[in-house]
């Protein structure tokens, strides 16, 4: 028997969220426009009400309104070893504060790795919570961002209140 999963959405600032839970955790957080194959599912998804979902949707929603910079959710990561350990590593980036690509791979003591850790966020199943729109380009410059780079902006800017950033 396969396992289930539950969806549940989220009307938020940055579009229509799909929030997609186990009884393990949090397993992703899609976009209303999501890319084939960024997050892939083996377990059938049905619509539904689960209490980490309610969780999840609180605790994004409390984010989203100012109200909390910490996630404190159960999450079920599929990936990779090293896609785990790149977005465990997106973790630690400090709320309102960016990291290039590069300085993350340093930090995962991968010098040269920058590519590979943008391949590994690409793939970031939970978007927000893990919150991989604090990476950006080298140069600052904004990069790609599953959710679209306007929405990504409209993240950092909330998290700084520094409209003119980005």
């Amino acid at each position: 028997m396969t396992a289930m999963l539950t969806s549940q959405t989220l009307d938020s600032p940055v579009g229509s969220l799909t929030l997609i839970g186990s009884d393990r955790g949090l397993r992703a957080v899609l976009w209303p426009v999501e890319r084939d194959g960024r997050v892939t599912f083996d377990e059938e998804i049905e619509p539904g009400d689960h209490p980490i979902l309610t969780t999840a949707a609180n605790q994004i929603a409390e984010y989203l309104d100012g109200e909390r910079s910490l996630f404190d959710l159960p999450l079920d990561l599929v990936g990779s070893d090293f896609q785990i350990e790149v977005w465990n590593a997106l973790c630690t980036i400090p709320h309102g504060q960016t990291r290039s690509y590069g300085e993350l791979a340093d930090a995962l003591n991968r010098p040269g790795a920058a590519r590979a850790v943008g391949a590994a966020t690409g793939r970031n199943p939970v978007s927000i919570v893990v919150p991989c729109h604090r990476l950006v380009g080298s140069s600052g410059k904004l990069t790609g961002f599953a959710g679209g780079l306007d929405a990504k902006r409209w993240l950092l800017r909330h998290e700084t209140d520094d409209q003119s950033l980005f």
